[in-house]
C-alpha cells in the first residue's frame, strides 16, 4: 500500500491515486501524484499534501505547447514536402 501525505482538508490519511483527469487523461494524476481523500473527497497533491492547482496549469501548459510543436512541424514538413 502507498502511503500519502495527510489530507490538507481533514487531515486523513486515507488517500486514493487519481487513475484519470479532464486535465491529464491517465498520466497527468501519475506525474503530479493527484490523489483524492476517501473521507472528504479533496483532490491534493500526494506527495506534499499541497493544493496541485499551479502544477495542473503547467502541466496543461506544457502539453498544449508540445501539441502546438507538433502540429507546426508537421505543416511545415507538409508544405516543404509538396513543393518538390
Amino acid at each position: 500500500m502507498i502511503n500519502f501525505a495527510s489530507c490538507p482538508q481533514c487531515k486523513d490519511t486515507n488517500a486514493q491515486l487519481v487513475k484519470f483527469t479532464w486535465w491529464g487523461g491517465v498520466l497527468g494524476p501519475k506525474l503530479l501524484s493527484h490523489v483524492k481523500c476517501q473521507s472528504c473527497g479533496k483532490k491534493y497533491n500526494g506527495k506534499t499534501g499541497g493544493d496541485n492547482t499551479t502544477n495542473i496549469i503547467i502541466y496543461s501548459v506544457v502539453v498544449g505547447l508540445v501539441c502546438f510543436a507538433l502540429v507546426a512541424v508537421f505543416a511545415v514538413a507538409f508544405v516543404v514536402l509538396t513543393m518538390k
